[in-house]
């Protein structure tokens, strides 16, 4: 009885140490850039998406999960027509795969607000196992409506074809239409509570 109360308060501990964020989708973006005719670049970006910070102990973030998720239906590259083509089946198969989801399997400290994540990324279907940048903006107490907020911008650069979205076409000098890196940068605002 006495190892069970201990092991009670171990976690009651742990649960109250324990620290949740959430990303303000109001004060954050998900863009992307990939390679259009091998000339230049066409950008993107997702509306709708969520994510979570849970930190456990360490007050820096080192021991944090990150957790995120993208509605592929809500891809934005100011053309309608090619958006239609990104959501079927040749790119992201959004009516089967609606969901592009990370979650973080190790945060490294590397400098005062640099970190590498590692992470299982799945979309399509298909889990990658990925690396990514992010630096810390900072963290504020107060946010003027009584809010603590912390901020991050997560980068890297993923092959779209390692999840089998490898649709392409070939260009009339031999090169490929649309590239197979894709990189991205995620400006996130994240709330705490």
């Amino acid at each position: 009885m006495k190892k069970l109360a201990i092991l009670f308060i171990f976690f009651i501990a742990i649960t109250v140490n324990a620290q949740n964020w959430n990303v303000d989708p109001y004060h954050s973006n998900v863009n992307f850039s990939v390679s259009h005719l091998v000339i230049s670049e066409v950008d993107g970006s997702f509306k709708v998406y969520n994510g979570s910070i849970e930190q456990k102990k360490s007050k820096d973030f080192s021991d944090a999960v990150f957790k995120f998720e993208i509605d592929a239906n809500s891809i934005n590259t100011q053309n309608e027509k090619r958006d239609g083509h990104l959501k079927a089946e040749d790119f992201f198969y959004t009516s089967k795969y609606p969901k592009i989801s990370f979650v973080s399997t190790s945060v490294k400290k590397k400098g005062a607000n640099n970190y590498i994540i590692k992470g299982n990324l799945t979309m399509r279907g298909v889990t990658k196992k990925v690396t990514l940048k992010a630096k810390h903006g900072g963290t504020i107490q107060n946010d003027g409506y009584g809010n603590t907020k912390a901020g991050f911008i997560i980068s890297g650069t993923i092959d779209r074809t390692d999840f089998g979205v490898a649709w392409n076409a070939k260009t009339e000098h031999g090169g490929m239409t649309v590239g197979e890196d894709v990189d991205f940068k995620i400006k996130l605002e994240y709330v705490k509570g």
